[in-house]
């Protein structure tokens, strides 16, 4: 697929995806998400690609969420094509990944742009950044994921306060609830986002790996049952007869930098 409305490349392990419709504050439509959703899936599937930074371009927005001027105009127009039923931002639902997805918010992250950062696995702001699901102003709810992930990130009073609400807050505040990894100035951001993908990079692939499917598997369920399910899931054995779970405890011993094979 050609990208007219995102940019991707990979280098050194790390995937760079970018909104990029900087006109409209990055808000996403159709054809951006069915893009998003392709070069995810790129990502996914890329044996050389082990960690993936979403950002958007400009200084002002992350994204908007979804375009309204956009979804309006495709209401009208009955020859609209398929790819209007991708999941806004392609990974807000439907979509599994178990390599490292972290967004890093250079502006606003206003409803689908929110959600479309709540489901990356890490989030890393600029300090001018905020964050709001503001859709029941315009009629709407936080159908992608917002509704859902909100309430498992911040006690459920704080998100119904935002989510009846439509309230924005500070990329501080975000992150004194725990929603923000880190906030850093805006031209350290890109910086700041690598520096927690290097650090994943110096981890096992099958431990990343593992560890992320674990811990979404196990969220809806009481902590001996989610440990239970990793064994009887086979994770567990998987991680246990892999290459990386030899070498991580041979390297330690040796004093060296281990050689991971994600294998």
């Amino acid at each position: 697929m050609t990208y007219k409305f995102i940019t991707y490349r990979v280098a050194d392990q790390l995937a760079y995806v970018t909104i990029n419709r900087p006109e409209v504050m990055n808000a996403v439509h159709p054809e951006a998400n069915a893009e998003m959703r392709d070069a995810f899936e790129r990502f996914r599937d890329d044996g050389e690609a082990r960690v993936a930074i979403l950002t958007g371009a400009g200084t002002r927005a992350f994204s908007a969420g979804n375009d309204l001027r956009a979804t309006a105009e495709r209401a009208a127009d009955r020859s609209a094509p398929a790819n209007a039923a991708v999941p806004l931002g392609g990974i807000t639902s439907g979509f599994e990944c178990d390599k490292p997805l972290i967004a890093a918010v250079n502006g606003y992250a206003l409803g689908g742009g929110f959600e479309i950062a709540l489901a990356c696995d890490v989030i890393v702001a600029a300090d001018s950044a905020r964050f709001g699901l503001p859709e029941p102003r315009v009629g709407l709810v936080a159908a992608a994921g917002g509704m859902h992930r909100l309430p498992r990130h911040v006690p459920i009073k704080i998100a119904m306060g935002m989510l009846l609400t439509g309230r924005q807050i500070s990329a501080q505040e975000a992150a004194e609830l725990g929603i923000v990894n880190e906030v850093v100035a805006l031209s350290e951001l890109m910086t700041a986002a690598e520096r927690w993908a290097r650090q994943m990079l110096d981890c096992s692939p099958v431990s990343l790996r593992i560890t992320k499917q674990s811990v979404l598997a196990g969220l809806a369920l009481p902590v001996e049952a989610a440990m239970e399910a990793d064994r009887t899931s086979g994770r567990l054995r998987t991680l246990f007869t892999s290459q990386d779970a030899k070498e991580g405890p041979l390297a330690f011993a040796q004093k060296r930098p281990p050689a991971w094979k994600g294998e």
